[in-house]
């Protein structure tokens, strides 16, 4: 964000395959690209970001397996944003908004109920198609300044520009801005979220850190990265979802009046010393003593002779499988809800994905839920499990069975 070559490594995972690049049944004899899966803060302005960048054509182009329409909560969170957004900024028929990384369309779908003109940008062929089928236009393209100049011609200035769990995963930020920047109306607003790097520390949630999440934001390097295009940081907000967001507003600079809540959340990003390396290193130890329990805690279960399943398959789990190891010699399958994702094969470890009703029909004794950020609604949807005396294990911040979910 800066421009400083000065980075301080603190936490390294390993090697690791893209973290969505789900096998099909025949792709389990060809090779896998491992890649670096490294942590760094920047010296200078206290950004943390990965160490080594994927290929986003690697990453989004082919067979990307992610849909952000599989949970309750998930929805009830789009529908809050685009409500939220559509009375703050008074938005009408007349206003455009641009959603960019929109996946299947969720969260403009929600906007178009509110009475806004919408268009998506996402680079995911396979996603874009869905989303054009559910009747979301879509361009199928890596957002940048030529899109953008492209949608100007033909659709006018964006009066809001989102990026939800999107800004993290962009290699070229500057870029990425002057997009923003060349497409935005004069009093326009960018809106984006990404999970907050305080509660990655402190609620140890590395299994978060994979090859798609290029930065682990933070309001300090935002607020001095914003300032080089002439833009502030003028609200941010909290939300719960993936075990803790921010939603950071940004316009140009002179149009809108600074919350409070921006000079709030610099402070106490300063009281918990997220810039602090004796933190950061801590964090790291905390990671590696999460690993060594939660794999002590499996294999005691698999010595007493329980069968042992994983529920869910984000890719956040796939870090969390690949940085303990937890192959199909002791988790004997993954259940999921996503058809994109159900008979395929894990990266990496090679754990058959199946349906959620193989919980039941295979009478598994221990469920490891990966998706944790979404426990209480899988827990409540799988609760015949439970009822049919299966326990469930939520392994982060630290492993615990949980015995009345």
């Amino acid at each position: 964000m800066c421009g400083s070559s000065g980075l301080t490594k603190f936490l390294d995972l390993g090697f690791m395959p893209p973290a969505d690049s789900f096998l099909r049944r025949d792709q389990l004899s060809e090779s896998e690209t491992y890649y670096p899966l490294e942590v760094a803060q920047c010296e200078q302005c206290g950004l943390a970001q990965l160490t080594d960048v994927v290929s986003p054509e690697v990453l989004y182009r082919h067979d990307y397996p992610y849909e952000s329409s599989i949970t309750r909560a998930g929805h009830e969170h789009w529908r809050e944003f685009a409500s939220t957004v559509t009375s703050s900024f008074k938005l009408s028929a007349r206003d455009l908004v641009v959603d960019i990384g929109s996946n299947v369309g969720v969260l403009l779908e929600c906007f178009r109920e509110n009475g806004a003109k919408i268009l998506g940008i996402d680079p995911a062929t396979n996603i874009v198609r869905i989303a054009e089928r559910r009747g979301i236009e879509t361009l199928d393209e890596f957002f940048g300044v030529e899109v953008a100049r492209r949608v100007l011609d033909e659709k006018g200035r964006a009066t809001v520009i989102t990026a939800t769990n999107v800004f993290a995963h962009v290699d070229d930020l500057r870029g990425f801005v002057e997009a923003v920047e060349l497409l935005l109306a004069p009093k326009g607003a960018f809106i984006f979220e990404a999970p907050h790097f305080g509660n990655l520390i402190e609620q140890l949630e590395y299994d978060t850190i994979y090859h798609e999440h290029l930065s682990y934001l933070s309001l300090k390097p935002l607020v001095a990265f914003f300032r080089q295009f002439g833009m502030e940081v003028f609200d941010v907000q909290e939300r719960d979802i993936h075990g803790g967001s921010f939603r950071v507003f940004v316009c140009r600079q002179g149009q809108r009046q600074i919350s409070p809540a921006v000079d709030a959340m610099l402070r106490r990003e300063e009281q918990m010393k997220l810039y602090d390396r004796s933190v950061l290193d801590q964090f790291a130890e905390r990671v590696k003593k999460n690993r060594d329990d939660l794999v002590w805690l499996l294999y005691s279960l698999k010595r007493q002779g329980k069968r042992i399943v994983a529920v869910s398959a984000p890719a956040k789990g796939m870090t969390l499988l690949n940085y303990c190891r937890l192959g199909p010699e002791l988790l004997e399958f993954v259940t999921e809800k996503s058809k994109l994702k159900i008979g395929r094969f894990t990266p990496g470890l090679h754990i058959p994905v199946v349906a959620d009703d193989e919980l039941l029909a295979r009478k598994v004794d221990y469920a490891l839920l990966l998706a944790w950020n979404f426990a209480k609604e899988i827990m409540c949807n799988l609760r015949e499990f439970t009822s049919a005396g299966g326990k469930f294990i939520v392994p982060i911040p630290a492993p615990v069975v949980v015995l009345n979910p």
